[in-house]
């Protein structure tokens, strides 16, 4: 089984999306439609929790939400004017049905449903004390630990609980919870995964994205602060702040490539920095040519920022058809190389003869770019410069985004030559760490505090990370055993 789309493969990809409704009738059938909004954040599992004020209601599946939750029944399945739903693309767990949220359990104060973006990076050394104290696990989830942590809280009150649970989690969070007391949406404290609030209506509703809330027609109000708590009850909103104030670190790749072009994060338009980007890369890496073109989709808006910058035109090199499935059997290797077309084939007769400049948004292992390089040069291209709307991605992820071991990274392993030379490009850069700062409209990296988590790029990672820390010094250990 391959996937159709080579140039997806060897992607960072996030974790999930979130969506959640609060006061508006046939709450489900909007989280669909949300959800639809949200389905590049994950495409592997989908799943709605919706509330009648008495019962919870769940469906969680396989696969994309159409075909899950585009069916009458299904939504009819869940009724109440209060609902969450998530898309999943698993970072940590398993591949299961038991791994898809929203995730529900039946605590002491009622029914509970949590939907989660991000990951937290001490979840298994949590997970370990939880099960030695009598927590039986139902998911390999991250998630799950905080259900248990709200459950064995030796706090009254729900919401106290609930603080006390977030207050023994690091890593990264976006989460929108039901309870009977009503809806919780909130972000970590640094804000590293987004959470964004609007109104239709009478009716709240929090999306990982604006563009959900664009779909839906819903009013963009404004983003979750970081460490807030948004608590929604029958149409009242309150917000709560228990965690010390610290400088935010959002996460800086949502405007390099997770979040749609036609999304706001942070108050900045996600098109707009794409296209300051290139523009910024074409500085930096200027080359001679005679066509600038997009690895799509994700390169395009930076691509028409390099060509724009540089006035060299920007053309369509490569043309995705949209009407591909994701997967099918291919018995052979040559049947496999030709599947690869399917999806993407390069426009021969604009690129023969042509020196181009590929715009890309990153280089993971590096397989993806040799394919896409490759693909010019059997097009006829006379020569084939890449340039990368982001810095080398030296390290990995540790905040929901599955990012390979660092072993596994060409740019933890090489030189920017070397990558190259691996890559097969005439010639290859990436934006620097400054000119992506500068991008964002903000003063070069170097001269301030780091006002965005860039771990991947630097290795300055803003929390603890002790399930990291505990196995890497359990592989010591073992190193350390004699034979």
């Amino acid at each position: 089984m391959l996937t159709t789309n080579p140039f997806e493969d060897d992607k960072l990809r996030e974790e999930c999306g979130v969506f959640g409704v609060s006061g508006a009738d046939g709450a489900a059938a909007l989280v669909a439609l949300g959800l639809h909004a949200l389905q590049h954040r994950g495409q592997e599992a989908a799943g709605i929790t919706s509330y009648d004020g008495t019962h919870f209601h769940t469906h969680r599946a396989m696969g994309h939400v159409a075909g899950n939750f585009d069916r009458d029944d299904v939504i009819r399945a869940l009724p109440g004017n209060v609902a969450c739903g998530h898309v999943r693309y698993s970072t940590t767990g398993e591949t299961a049905l038991r791994n898809v949220q929203p995730l529900y359990a039946e605590l002491a104060s009622g029914g509970f449903a949590v939907a989660h973006n991000g990951n937290i990076s001490n979840a298994l050394h949590l997970r370990r004390e939880l099960v030695q104290r009598g927590s039986i696990f139902q998911s390999t989830s991250d998630t799950e630990t905080i259900i248990h942590l709200v459950a064995t809280s030796g706090y009254r009150d729900l919401l106290d609980r609930f603080i006390d649970a977030l207050k023994q989690i690091e890593g990264a969070y976006s989460l929108i919870c039901m309870t009977p007391q009503g809806m919780i949406a909130c972000r970590d404290p640094l804000g590293i995964r987004p959470l964004v609030m609007g109104r239709l209506g009478d009716s709240y509703i929090f999306a990982s994205e604006t563009v959900a809330l664009d779909v839906v027609g819903a009013e963009f109000v404004r983003a979750v602060d970081p460490g807030e708590l948004v608590i929604v009850k029958d149409g009242e909103l309150r917000s709560l702040r228990p965690f010390s104030a610290i400088a935010p670190r959002p996460c800086i790749f949502e405007w390099v490539y997770f979040s749609r072009p036609d999304s706001i994060a942070e108050d900045r338009s996600v098109y707009s920095v794409r296209k300051a980007i290139g523009a910024e890369l074409a500085n930096e890496s200027a080359v001679d040519a005679d066509l600038v073109v997009p690895v799509p989709d994700s390169g395009v808006p930076a691509a028409i920022g390099y060509a724009q910058q540089s006035g060299i035109p920007f053309e369509l090199g490569i043309i995705r058809s949209h009407y591909v499935g994701r997967t099918f059997i291919q018995p052979s290797a040559e049947v496999r190389r030709l599947g690869v077309k399917l999806k993407h084939n390069a426009n021969r007769d604009l690129i023969a003869g042509k020196r181009i400049i590929l715009v890309d948004d990153s280089i993971v292992r590096g397989t993806t770019s040799l394919k896409i390089v490759e693909m010019m040069r059997e097009a006829g291209a006379a020569e084939v410069h890449m340039r990368i709307a982001s810095p080398p991605t030296t390290h990995s992820c540790f905040y929901g985004v599955d990012t390979p071991e660092r072993s596994k990274l060409l740019a933890a392993k090489l030189n920017v030559q070397g990558m190259a030379d691996f890559i097969k490009a005439d010639s290859l850069a990436f934006i620097s760490i400054d000119g992506l700062y500068r991008a964002l409209g903000e003063a070069e990296r170097r001269d301030v505090l780091p006002k965005y988590c860039d771990a991947c790029f630097t290795g300055d990672y803003p929390t603890a990370l002790t399930d990291h820390n505990e196995q890497a010094l359990t592989q010591l250990a073992l190193l350390d055993e004699p034979a």
